[in-house]
């Protein structure tokens, strides 16, 4: 399991998405962060440089995953943010782990299972397409429509040339891909929501088309006390398209 530690202070686990790994986070995101806590980074089971076993996911295993490294790292609690299927992954550590979450933070997430609000037919085409054959950078600069407002694509080259090239460091294998998807497919927390006693802060951007807003406000109104904040102009990746406005809006919360 490929990790890595930034800052000092109180841990603070990141939590990253489908496919993805730590490059995917901006390096002025981590930055702002660490200023404040000791930032906790790694890679999901069968993504980026952590070990890739072709058997069946779940988000219950990667939560499993996330305690091993806690334990390995002498770790006793910590913040946990999850960010879109590591919100799933961060839902399940609350759920089985609760005296190892001191707070908990889910960014572009969903609860999964039939009470959960789908991204349109064309977004999951998109998302479940055959990836064999492409190169990294095709692979990465098709997702870009399900990540980036429309705007953000056409005004900001320089930012997702960036980006792109951050994302094919380390790019998932084709085979771990649809285990992860699977994984996700299978996860529902909707009838669990009411157990989770955890400090919880949802945040969303309002342009998500992939885990669209209304899943930040279900999980917000089935988790007892937890504050829910809708970012103006932002996509599902909030944090590549405004790092430093995110990473305060996370900082003033969990203060």
């Amino acid at each position: 399991m490929y990790y890595e530690i930034h800052g000092s202070g109180y841990p603070f686990i990141l939590i990253r998405g489908l496919s993805s790994d730590v490059y995917r986070w901006p390096p002025s995101f981590v930055e702002e962060i660490a200023k404040y806590f000791k930032i906790i980074l790694f890679d999901n089971r069968g993504a980026g440089r952590t070990d890739k076993p072709d058997i069946e996911y779940s988000m219950k295993m990667m939560a499993d995953d996330t305690i091993g490294l806690m334990n390995a790292l002498y770790i006793k609690q910590a913040i946990v943010l999850g960010f879109s299927m590591g919100g799933a992954i961060a839902q399940e550590i609350a759920l089985n782990y609760p005296d190892r979450v001191k707070k908990l933070v889910l960014c572009g997430a969903a609860c999964g299972g039939p009470q959960s609000v789908v991204a349109a037919e064309e977004v999951y085409v998109s998302l479940s397409s055959d990836r064999e054959g492409l190169t990294p950078e095709e692979t990465i600069r098709n997702s870009l429509p399900l990540l980036f407002t429309e705007d953000f694509i056409k005004n900001n080259p320089g930012k997702i040339d960036e980006f792109v090239a951050r994302s094919i460091l380390a790019i998932i294998p084709p085979y771990s891909y649809r285990r992860q998807l699977a994984a996700i497919s299978k996860f529902n927390s909707f009838n669990r929501l009411k157990n989770i006693t955890t400090p919880t802060f949802v945040i969303s951007g309002k342009e998500d088309i992939l885990v669209p807003p209304q899943n930040s406000e279900i999980l917000a109104e089935n988790i007892s006390g937890a504050k829910l904040v809708l970012l103006d102009d932002l996509a599902h990746d909030m944090f590549s398209q405004d790092p430093i406005s995110t990473a305060k809006t996370i900082i003033n919360l969990i203060k």
